[in-house]
């Protein structure tokens, strides 16, 4: 098997020819169909025959295999029914964890005090006490396993011992024996632990990986070979050995480092042809007039731009003016101006004759938008009326449910090119909407769009639109470079000045229920001082789902009851807020009523809102000064940085109460003493990229980064994503088609083609 077709037909081939049928099944279950597939199911960790797994980190509900010592073992008679149950306790030397057995007396033979092993099962409680119910498990130093019993004397009073499980790959009793030997007793190796499940632990990958690894050919090199040399990589093919069969914890970081820069260069040379293609297309450059429509704005402005601001709009402004398309992200601290920046862009290119818009993802937000700038144009938005300045120009909102005629009004302003800023919704995208030159496409939170959706406002230009990307979760400049290699990358880190401090506490109920008692005098105190305040909500309520998009966030590993927006909305306004103006708000709410909620509240009509996280940007009141998170761990880390950023936006101290039922220790608690100990948006999204990894924070929309960053850290690895981006660059320029570099070429084609790579498109 020297050719690389022939190795690319060994990576290819099905597992079913190869494994046995059965564990090729189990294997398909877990997505893994190919000889590739497995190879790339890398361990998640690793242990040693002298090291315990932290038994104290276990959390019920949690799919397991534990490296632990048996310290007791009893047999009891059942009370209830006929039976036996074997209770065996296994520990880390510190915390102990249950293991319980019915009607399996020879588990009492198999199992002695002092034997060591892997222990894999569903971690339940019983009692307050950490269990695994009828685990799988393989002992070290001995043939023992839950898969068969030795033999025994006949026992037949007792149940019969259930037959035995496939777990040979291609052979019988003595394969079973010789591969759990395997497992066990090569203490020169490290064991892997694979991410598994019930029906295939751990040791039955390991067994499949192993045949693999006896067949596997020499693989051919995706990096070439100059920069593998440069780097001091070793070969694709150790590199896998040593992740799946390792020695040494430095063996396992060599070989990750390896498929690390292999998945770094492919994507970097995705972005770096993306990149060329982009200077390489043609646009309307767009520039302002000096006495136009950016001249009046900026002479009204009724505040000083940042420094930040200003600088960030001279790299747009230099776009703008350019024969090529821009394709820019902005991103910031909450609260930092991006707006303004923005509006400023589409001021710009309503001046040269162009239109602009913007693209929201919720009504709540579009609608917040357009508030928002209708004010601070002010008359600059009446283009068209009877004593408007000469250079203004319309604003209009396009949404699904709007009226009728204010929708074919907005649709004919659009398409007469009267309207030169649209804001709008996914009602934007639809075939009918027509646009007479749209020169700029905003789009907020673009993560909550799908490629196909970009694309289908983009193309709705005669001419390839400027493109500015915009996102309210700070992103680490490793992540930008990974993540959004293909755009120019425009950081907001400063406040706008009058930006007020927010303070941030945990309330932890477990503990002192009395606390979420003190959160509501403390609403009340404060709307008694002619303020307002947000109560959050994780669900809505009386059957009334979030959805799929609006869930991404949650954390549904932690588990319990959450509270919803109309039950705790009645509650609090029948009792410890019963003397203050309560409304709700959530994505089910009716446009109209929404719309209606929203003005109420920024009018102060409203006391107290409480919402789900239509409120998570975009929303603006400065009057709001604090706010009270109901099942805060329930959230991602940046989430919650991003919905506390709706208070402290006026003349007063912001408060945000974090109310969580977890006990201390607990890390999903763990993760709001990291909300309440820093206000830094960036630092907080690298905590999260740590705990959550890059495809959860992102949002679903961009699940490519789950699937195709199998080894990558866009946090972690930022030398190796630099280097990777310059030799990508370097090739790009040299070999655009790749012609030199044929294994590259076909890993970029792959990940070009694959659906997964959805997430590269920003356009």
């Amino acid at each position: 098997m020297n050719g690389s077709g022939d190795v690319a037909s060994w990576w290819g081939n099905s597992l079913r020819g190869v494994v046995g049928g059965a564990t090729a099944k189990a294997l398909g279950a877990m997505g893994l169909h190919t000889v590739g597939d497995l190879l790339d199911h890398l361990p998640r960790r690793y242990g040693e025959h002298g090291d315990l797994s932290d038994i104290g980190r276990l959390q019920v509900g949690d799919q397991v295999t534990v490296l632990a010592e048996v310290a007791e073992v009893s047999s009891r008679r059942m009370r209830q029914r006929k039976g036996t149950i074997v209770e065996v306790v296994v520990t880390d030397g510190r915390h102990p964890l249950s293991l319980t057995f019915f009607n399996q007396p020879w588990r009492a033979r198999q199992l002695k005090k002092g034997m060591r092993g892997l222990f894999a099962g569903t971690v339940d409680s019983r009692g307050g006490r950490r269990q695994l119910t009828h685990p799988e498990y393989v002992i070290f130093g001995s043939s023992e396993s839950s898969e068969r019993e030795p033999p025994q004397p006949a026992e037949p009073a007792e149940p019969a011992e259930p037959a035995d499980q496939e777990l040979s790959l291609e052979g019988g009793a003595a394969d079973l024996d010789r591969d759990l030997q395997l497992l066990q007793e090569f203490t020169d190796y490290l064991i892997p632990i694979y991410p598994a499940t019930a029906a295939l632990p751990t040791w039955r990958i390991q067994k499949a990986v192993q045949v693999l690894l006896d067949t596997m050919p020499e693989l051919p090199e995706i990096t070439p070979a100059s920069v593998v040399a440069r780097e001091g990589l070793m070969t694709r093919t150790d590199a896998y050995r040593c992740l799946h069969r390792p020695r040494t914890m430095d063996e396992v970081q060599a070989g990750r480092r390896r498929l690390a820069y292999d998945e770094a260069l492919v994507l970097q040379t995705v972005l770096a042809r993306r990149r060329a293609a982009l200077a390489s297309s043609d646009t309307t450059p767009r520039v302002a007039s000096a006495q136009g429509l950016l001249a009046a704005f900026d002479a009204q402005l009724p505040f000083t731009l940042t420094a930040g601001q200003r600088e960030v709009t001279a790299e747009i402004t230099g776009d703008l003016a350019r024969s090529h398309p821009m394709h820019r992200l902005l991103q910031g601290e909450v609260g930092s101006g991006k707006t303004i920046v923005a509006l400023r862009a589409m001021v710009t290119v309503v001046d040269a004759g162009g239109q602009a818009a913007l693209l929201a993802p919720t009504e709540v937000l579009a609608q917040q938008h357009f508030r928002t700038m209708t004010a601070v144009l002010g008359s600059l938005a009446d283009g068209g009326l009877l004593g408007s300045p000469p250079e203004a120009t319309r604003v209009r909102l396009l949404t699904g449910s709007q009226p009728t005629a204010a929708r074919r009004s907005a649709l004919l302003d659009m398409a007469s090119g009267d309207a030169g800023i649209v804001v709008g919704t996914h009602a934007l995208l639809q075939e009918h909407v027509d646009f007479f030159d749209l020169g700029l496409v905003v789009v907020d939170e673009q993560h909550r769009f799908g490629v196909e959706q970009r694309e289908a406002l983009r193309a709705k230009a005669a001419t390839p639109p400027h493109v500015l990307v915009m996102t309210a979760t700070p992103i680490p400049r490793t992540v930008a470079m990974t993540i959004f290699g293909d755009l120019d990358v425009s950081t907001l880190t400063e406040l706008p000045h009058g930006r007020q401090a927010i303070d941030t506490h945990v309330v932890p109920t477990a503990e002192r229920a009395h606390y979420l008692d003190r959160a509501w005098q403390r609403i009340t105190e404060e709307v008694s001082a002619g303020r307002q305040a947000y109560v959050v909500c994780p669900r809505i309520g009386d059957d009334l789902d979030l959805g799929p998009s609006a869930t991404d966030d949650l954390d549904s590993s932690v588990g319990g009851e959450l509270h919803s927006v109309l039950s705790l909305a009645r509650q609090l306004a029948d009792g410890p807020l019963a003397e203050c103006r309560v409304a709700v708000l959530h994505g089910q709410l009716p446009a109209e009523a929404k719309d209606t909620v929203m003005s109420g509240f920024a009018a102060g009509e409203i006391d107290v809102l409480v919402a789900t996280t239509v409120i998570e940007v975009g929303v603006d009141v400065p009057n709001a000064s604090v706010m009270v998170v109901m099942d805060a761990d329930r959230f991602g880390v940046s989430q919650l940085h991003q919905i506390r950023g709706r208070v402290g936006r006026g003349d007063v101290a912001g408060l945000c109460l974090l109310v969580t039922d977890l006990p201390e220790g607990a890390p999903a608690r763990e993760r709001l003493h990291a909300v309440a100990a820093t206000t830094d948006g960036f630092e907080l999204s690298r905590i999260d990229l740590e705990q959550r990894r890059e495809g959860d924070v992102l949002g679903s929309s961009q699940s490519g980064v789950r699937s195709s960053l199998r080894v990558l850290r866009a946090v972690s690895d930022e030398q190796i994503i630099v280097a990777a981006r310059g030799d990508a660059v370097e090739l790009v320029e040299a070999d655009p088609d790749l012609l030199n570099h044929p294994e590259l070429e076909a890993a970029v084609s792959t990940l070009e083609s694959a659906e997964q790579a959805d997430y590269l498109e920003k356009s």
